[in-house]
């Protein structure tokens, strides 16, 4: 706890911080404040609003994991399950590879004819990713560096754009569809030139479709948290660049994106961005949540019908206010927790079970028994 010394100390340092850089929120305030005629009023439309969601590594923790298995799992919002695999840090990922074909070498998931459509080469995930999964000489001759859980999150990631790629050019579609991505339309985890040719097929598919069964589809991704927003949220709240009354949106200047990313790349390189950034407010209040909104590239022209239908199905969206309801139905699918957590963590047991000799199988029983004493609170 602070003293009182120590915390007059603390008042004195910050405000002079903040009257030394007084200057920044000044320059923030100018930017936001170009902004104020390119804003545009969202008005509601209907269409189908689909999204797909992969579990998170968090959602199924074990009490009993000696392999540090995670699922790997893909589910849409209608609750449909689009992959599930189980992985492990030193998982054999050539052999991740091979399961994606069958003995012919065609494709029998998403990913594989993802990979085969981008022609990767050797059709391994490792040339696919951007470095982070590991090759099975790299895990065998340095198990501790390369057999880390991150490159599970990876996989995971390339798993969701893979069954995004497959709904998009492999689909038929009854009505017009939006597909919303959590999170942006952009990806560090796939290596260049693959992420461009996924995102170019993914637009030849979305004309194919309004010309041939005269069906529009269109693709969005969605950031509950920006650096676009955090840099100027406080500046774009003075200068009341979305003001009351209507839902509204507007187009972000890459110069203003490159500013808050640092990273020109992230947002002009084909290599790793297929969206123009938008901020939008579903709600009609000044105190309603910002999102961050990327819009597949050569649909920018249709902004306003897409947001449109964007905003009718965030108007529903519980428990969080103003949030897509397609992404928070697709997160409740794809979650592993309760129940399933309990069959899941059952299941590990037995496996692990059958591999310990027979005479030793009461070690491995005991663990059903021991309870769980991380939830409880010290006395």
């Amino acid at each position: 706890m602070f003293t009182e010394e120590a915390l007059t100390r603390l008042r004195q340092a910050i405000s002079d911080c903040t009257t030394r850089d007084a200057r920044l929120l000044d320059q923030l305030r100018r930017e936001v404040g170009k902004l104020k005629s390119e804003v545009r009023v969202i008005k509601e439309r209907q269409t189908t609003s689909v999204a797909m969601v992969a579990s998170d590594g968090g959602n199924n923790r074990l009490t009993y994991d000696p392999f540090l298995i995670q699922l790997v799992r893909v589910v849409d919002s209608l609750g449909k399950e689009l992959c599930l695999e189980a992985v492990s840090p030193t998982s054999d990922t050539d052999a991740l590879s091979a399961q994606q074909f069958d003995a012919a070498g065609e494709p029998v998931t998403a990913l594989g004819r993802l990979m085969r459509d981008v022609d990767v080469t050797d059709r391994r995930i490792y040339k696919l990713a951007y470095g982070s999964i590991p090759t099975p000489a790299e895990v065998a001759a340095d198990p501790v560096a390369h057999g880390s859980p991150g490159w599970v999150q990876t996989y995971r990631d390339i798993w969701e754009w893979a069954t995004l790629y497959d709904r998009v050019v492999y689909h038929t579609f009854a009505t017009d569809t939006l597909l919303v991505r959590d999170g942006l339309l952009r990806s560090k985890f796939i290596r260049p030139p693959y992420f461009t040719r996924m995102i170019a097929k993914m637009q030849e598919a979305v004309t194919r479709i309004e010309r041939e069964d005269r069906r529009r589809v269109y693709l969005v991704g969605l950031a509950k948290h920006s650096l676009v927003i955090e840099r100027y949220r406080l500046a774009m709240t003075i200068e009341n660049v979305l003001p009351d009354g209507a839902p509204r949106f507007v187009v972000v200047p890459r110069d203003m994106e490159i500013a808050a990313y640092g990273w020109a790349e992230w947002v002009t390189d084909p290599n790793f961005s297929a969206g123009q950034l938008h901020l939008v407010r579903f709600g009609s209040r000044d105190g309603d949540p910002i999102w961050a909104v990327d819009i597949l590239k050569g649909q920018e022209s249709r902004a306003g019908e897409i947001l449109g239908y964007l905003m009718t199905d965030a108007r529903d969206g519980f428990p969080i206010p103003f949030y897509p309801r397609c992404l928070q139905l697709a997160h409740e699918h794809a979650e592993v927790a309760d129940w399933d957590l309990g069959l899941f963590q059952d299941t590990l047991i037995d496996a692990v079970r059958a591999l310990v000799p027979e005479a030793r199988r009461d070690a491995v029983d005991a663990h059903r028994l021991l309870p769980d004493m991380t939830g409880r609170r010290f006395a």
